[in-house]
């Protein structure tokens, strides 16, 4: 039965900064934001498919934007 799924193809899903078609900017709210939740809180890398080195530099982007006030610590 496992060999059956590993027959099927799965694709795994590519880390959307990889393409080029989005940047991690510190100064772009509105992208930070979709790799947070509702409460304010960073979605893992697992749920969001970034890979290890851009989750790292997103991590970072959304603290800064945090520290500059252009996103919330937390949800109010």
């Amino acid at each position: 039965m496992r060999e059956d799924r590993r027959d099927q193809g799965w694709k795994k899903k590519a880390c959307p900064f990889e393409s080029g078609v989005m940047k991690i900017d510190y100064k772009d709210p509105r992208t930070l934001q979709k790799f947070m939740s509702e409460r304010g809180k960073i979605i893992p890398s697992r749920i969001s498919m970034v890979s290890a080195r851009k989750q790292r530099a997103l991590a970072l982007a959304i603290k800064r934007a945090r520290f500059l006030a252009l996103l919330p610590y937390v949800a109010e």
